[in-house]
């Protein structure tokens, strides 16, 4: 009551300190009021402490979250100014083609257009733009004046300079400033140069970009980051920034215009190439015998067939391919490509069908870099295994399955790292293990079953898969060995562990895929440690025990007692214990030989939940040092006990340990293992030695 109202008050918009420390003074009786209420306050100040760090850390994976969620939609904003600057070039493309239609129709009106000047060139480069030898001269004065580009930029008729300027290169990530550079704009690339320090207007070759395959994106200003822009060169991406505002926009406009101009050139020249060629006319032969062989040579001339690529969806087909990957249609565009090659199927290989070829096959490599890009384990891995299939089935219509497989396993793998790296490291083992198996099995078998509706016909692939489960399958194991065996778990969690992973691993099963024996092999080396760990620990209980052996029985004490241990004893398998129970609550045994009964059957029990094949002789010989050391010990008292009366009790304990404890430990052996064990039925029939003479001075062992 008290805490909730002072929490109030402190709460309350109208709080004054000033106030509240006066008017708490003067209710206040003396020194002793002042402290209690200083300690109200400083238990209230932590708990609101305390509360606030509750929030924070119960929302700290809700900033992470939110943070990679807006990574995202940053590189998705990008890709879409990407595409409205694709869509905004293919509609000014589609007006200047319409315009070059209105200049044939009416030569005037073209002719008027064409006396404009081209507003985005500077003074310096209209000047030199005057007559073709102009250009000419201004592209060999760059290869002067830039180092290292001759050999790369040759020099070529149409060649020539339509801008150039000063640009600040910044880094993508960063926003930090990189370099100053020089851009030169040709009509069909753009070059661009590092400035040369110490040698004033002398530059050195950096990069050289065609045209075709550059994009160009407006960024927007964000002081002090202004005057940018950015160029995209699948995968790569470089931002610049201009002087100032009005020399960015001419940048941005000159490029667009370029890139125009370039496409419609391109158009135009494969409208002339598929324009039909009049056949050179022979000269006359005054060979009479060359008639024969005419008349054969003109046979198959008539029946060579004419390839039409006039048609317009092949004129347009590169244009066509480049609008369906700017727009991620990649359905679209293998679909055309599926289209040309059935035109194109049984015709024969002429000059022009092979420059269309040249075209779409950079096309092809383009598309293939784009979905090699999507099955990247960079991009975001959420949305499972079907994520991928858009992807995948495009590259497998493209004749790459092998990439594509490698490429979604890759993708898979990574998939499965991450969901494994993000689970939480809970306080109870089994309950992480848990956790880990419904993970790791869930995605194996989505996986399996994505990877079989992908290359369904595709058998080659099949071996890959596997080899990716036996990588993945090696990658869960150590994340299960270094929670389960590297903590030094105890045998009973190891082996619920062990058993948890198995029980998944049937499930794969369904799909027909068996890595059991994968996962014993992964396994055994970590079991067999834990199992001789584990004897390790049981053997010194067990000497220890002996040590302080005084052949005594055991009472209990009470009924309740006596009863519990019957049931431990029926538990471990020893159903005649009742025969070795006295009166009130006596047992007619000795401690150590009950200890090591119940703990000689707990470990065989566990044991038996970590068996497979590999682990037989392992399990067995530990079993065997295990029963040695305690008949060992009984047999050494025998010899050296000189008391009738204990004499007689050790005898006792040694027909329980052999008639009774040994046929137990060996029967669930056999029950778990299925088949016999010879080394145990040797140690019990040895023991007969012992019974038949148990003065004897010799030991049995």
């Amino acid at each position: 009551g008290g805490g909730s109202r002072l929490r109030r008050q402190l709460e309350s918009g109208g709080f004054a300190a000033g106030e509240y420390v006066k008017q708490l003074s003067q209710q206040s009786d003396g020194d002793r009021d002042l402290q209690e209420h200083r300690q109200r306050i400083q238990a209230l100040s932590e708990e609101t402490a305390q509360s606030l760090k509750r929030n924070v850390y119960q929302n700290y994976r809700q900033f992470i979250e939110t943070a990679r969620e807006i990574s995202y939609l940053e590189s998705e904003m990008y890709q879409l100014s990407h595409i409205l600057t694709e869509q905004k070039g293919i509609m000014e493309a589609v007006t200047q083609a319409l315009l070059l239609q209105a200049d044939r129709d009416d030569p005037a009106l073209g002719a008027r257009r064409a006396a404009a000047a081209d507003p985005f060139l500077p003074l310096s480069a209209k000047e030199a733009a005057a007559s073709e030898e102009g250009r000419q001269r201004t592209l060999t004065t760059l290869l002067e004046k830039v180092e290292g580009c001759r050999d790369l930029l040759p020099e070529s008729p149409g060649k020539y300079l339509v801008y150039n300027g000063d640009l600040v290169e910044y880094d993508a990530d960063h926003m930090a400033q990189i370099q100053r550079v020089h851009a030169f704009l040709m009509n069909d690339c753009l070059l661009v140069a590092t400035t040369l320090p110490n040698r004033r207007g002398a530059y050195r070759y950096d990069a050289l970009y065609p045209l075709d395959g550059l994009a160009v994106v407006n960024v927007k200003d964000n002081p002090p980051m202004k005057d940018m822009f950015k160029l995209l060169m699948f995968p790569e991406s470089r931002i610049f920034q201009a002087e100032n505002a009005k020399i960015k926009k001419e940048w941005l406009e000159v490029l667009e215009e370029t890139k125009r101009n370039r496409a419609l050139s391109e158009k135009r020249r494969l409208e002339q190439e598929a324009l039909p060629r009049p056949a050179p006319t022979p000269p006359e032969s005054t060979n009479p015998f060359e008639e024969d062989e005419e008349e054969e040579e003109e046979e198959p001339s008539a029946e060579e067939e004419v390839v039409d690529l006039s048609l317009e969806w092949i004129q347009e087909l590169p244009e066509d391919l480049d609008v369906c990957i700017a727009q991620r249609d990649f359905e679209g565009a293998v679909d055309l490509l599926d289209k040309l090659n059935e035109y194109l199927g049984d015709k024969p290989v002429s000059q022009p069908v092979k420059e269309l070829r040249l075209k779409v096959d950079e096309r092809v490599r383009q598309l293939t870099d784009v979905l090699v890009f999507e099955l990247s384990p960079d991009r975001s891995l959420r949305g499972g295994p079907r994520a991928t299939r858009r992807a995948v089935s495009q590259l497998i219509r493209l004749g790459q399955s092998t990439k594509a497989c490698e490429l979604f396993l890759k993708n898979r793998a990574a998939a499965v790292q991450t969901a494994i790296r993000q689970l939480r490291i809970e306080g109870a083992t089994l309950l992480y293990i848990h956790k880990l198996c419904h993970v790791f099995f869930t995605s194996l078998l989505e996986t399996a079953r994505e990877f079989e509706t992908d290359f369904a016909g595709n058998n080659g692939c099949y071996s890959a898969f596997v080899v990716w489960a036996r990588s993945s399958m090696k990658m869960f194991v150590d994340a299960f060995s270094k929670q389960v065996f590297d903590s030094k778990e105890s045998l009973s969690t190891a082996a619920e562990c062990v058993k948890v992973a198995k029980e998944h691993c049937k499930q794969l099963s369904e799909i027909g895929l068996d890595l059991t024996f994968i996962i014993h092999a992964l396994l055994v080396k970590d079991i067999k440690g834990a199992l001789q760990s584990y004897k390790d620990i049981i053997i010194e209980a067990t000497k220890h025990r002996n040590s302080e052996e005084m052949w005594r029985r055991m009472n209990l004490m009470t009924p309740e007692a006596l009863g519990k241990l019957r049931e431990e004893m029926r538990g471990c398998g020893v159903g005649n214990f009742d025969q070795y129970t006295g009166d009130d609550c006596w047992v007619n045994l000795s401690y150590t030989v009950v200890a090591f009964t119940k703990q000689t059957m707990a470990f065989l029990e566990e044991a038996l939940k970590l068996y497979f094949p590999e682990l037989h002789m392992v399990l067995l010989e530990s079993l065997v040092e295990i029963i040695l050391v305690a008949v060992q010990h009984v047999d050494y008292s025998l010899r050296c006990e000189q008391d009738p009366e204990k004499k007689a009790f050790i005898r006792q304990n040694a027909s329980f340990l052999y008639e009774t404890v040994l046929p137990v430990v060996e029967k669930r052996f056999e029950e778990g293992v299925g088949k016999p064990a010879k080394q145990l039925q040797d140690l019990r029939n040895a023991s007969r030695l012992m019974r038949v003479n148990p003065e004897s001075t010799t030991s049995v062992v």
